[in-house]
């Protein structure tokens, strides 16, 4: 008999491709055959995202393409927007299972019968009885492996759905990071991504250990300790948990790297108010001023969000303005969309949609020259490279400990293989040519 095809396809933020990497295994301990989701599967399973409203609709596309393979296959959805509506992803045509926040983690139990549904069936637990911690990591995906150390929030910012999605903050114990860092590491992986919701809340709600709670500085130095490990990278903090005793400890640390992912969202005091933000940009930029005087080299990308409700032509200027002045590399921006049973979704002040997408574009404009900017300043220096196994055009690329993307002619020998380098020029592309030392 020929074992059952599983395929799957993840949306959204790098927590979600831990969790189906996770999912992913307990299938193939089943006896299930994993395949590509270009590929015919009698199962399919995507996991959601509802940080934007493109997120949303991504869903259904991916159901279609799923069903123009295999008309007859079972489509499971799970993941934030499933936990959030559940109802709305099951009334899809194709869909037969939708799993809540609790329940994507057993969802090899659900699956006695494959048969296609009328109707999509729906199990899902309130998000305030989600308790349970499962830890994850991706693996064999990419020369990185993505490491969850945390789940859930318990910050109340008005435009964001998370905590309805992923419940409250809590997080891994710390011998079980420890423990999958090494089996990370002995999969021959050299570069480990911190990932979770709201990872420097870390130690709060930490499984199985009620009387004493780490801190996100002590898993810092716990997984600086682990053998064979090359590389961490800490994905995106808070500015208000990034502490300076772990900015110090980065500075000099085996393994962590020069990088930081630090959502600002708004450069705008009244916004950060409006967004209950719990900093305030004098903060943030007191953050920048201490990673960049300990590692002038060391790479910052920003997370911004333009268009909020409120959001004046003088509002966004002094973002626009504050982020041109500020020494950060790369911005990811996000254009304010409108989510259910936010507090921002009533708030007077609505932004019309052609004034964002404008204020969006000028915001990319201005990540292309910051990127730019940073890459001019790394050029003649000298720096360590984890090549990816990525062929393009008999090219293939890497990246630094500070998050330069570099080019090089394509090796097969070079794939996650780590190589001093010096980077010699920008081509064309962005990209920085190197030559070996």
């Amino acid at each position: 008999m020929n074992n059952k095809k599983v395929a799957f396809y993840t949306l959204g933020c790098k927590l979600n491709f831990s969790e189906t990497s996770t999912i992913s295994r307990q299938f193939v301990q089943k006896g299930y055959d994993k395949v590509e989701f270009e590929e015919f599967a009698d199962i399919y399973v995507i996991n959601t995202c509802s940080v934007t409203d493109n997120a949303d609709k991504k869903f259904k596309t991916i159901v279609r393409s799923a069903l123009k393979v295999n008309p007859k296959a079972f489509i499971i959805g799970i993941g934030c927007y499933a936990q959030l509506k559940p109802e709305e992803l099951a009334d899809l045509e194709g869909v037969d299972l939708v799993l809540g926040a609790n329940e994507k983690f057993k969802i090899t139990n659900y699956l006695n019968d494959l048969t296609k549904k009328d109707f999509g069936e729906v199990h899902s637990c309130e998000i305030e009885e989600v308790s349970i911690y499962e830890s994850s990591y991706s693996i064999g995906d990419r020369t990185r492996a993505f490491l969850k150390v945390q789940d859930g929030c318990d910050y109340k910012c008005t435009y964001c759905t998370i905590p309805l999605a992923r419940g409250i903050s809590r997080s891994d114990n710390l011998g079980n990071i420890i423990s999958n860092a090494k089996k990370i590491t002995q999969q021959g992986i050299k570069e480990i991504v911190l990932t979770g919701v709201n990872i420097g809340d870390y130690g709060k709600g930490e499984l199985g250990d009620k009387n004493h709670e780490n801190t996100f500085f002590d898993l810092v130095k716990a997984l600086d300790k682990v053998d064979g490990l090359a590389r961490v990278r800490i994905s995106s903090i808070e500015p208000n948990l990034l502490k300076n005793e772990t900015i110090d400890y980065v500075s000099t640390s085996k393994s962590f790297v020069p990088h930081f992912h630090i959502p600002l969202q708004s450069g705008n005091n009244d916004l950060l108010k409006l967004m209950k933000r719990r900093y305030n940009r004098e903060l943030y930029t007191d953050r920048v001023t201490q990673i960049k005087t300990l590692m002038p080299d060391a790479a910052i990308g920003v997370d911004v969000i333009i268009g909020f409700p409120g959001e004046t032509d003088e509002h966004f200027l002094d973002t626009y303005h504050y982020l041109t002045n500020l020494d950060v590399a790369y911005f990811h921006v996000f254009t304010y969309s409108e989510r259910d049973n936010t507090e921002a979704i009533e708030m007077d002040g609505v932004v019309p949609g052609n004034v964002r997408h404008k204020r969006s574009k000028m915001l990319r404009a201005l990540s292309v020259k910051k990127k730019r900017a940073f890459y001019e300043s790394q050029v003649g220096k000298e720096k360590t490279v984890i090549f990816e196994a990525d062929h393009k055009n008999g090219f293939m690329h890497g990246f630094t400990e500070n998050y330069v993307k570099v080019k090089t002619e394509w090796n097969p020998d070079l794939v996650n293989k780590t190589k001093k380098v010096r980077l010699d020029k920008i081509d064309e592309d962005g990209d920085i040519i190197i030559s070996f030392l």
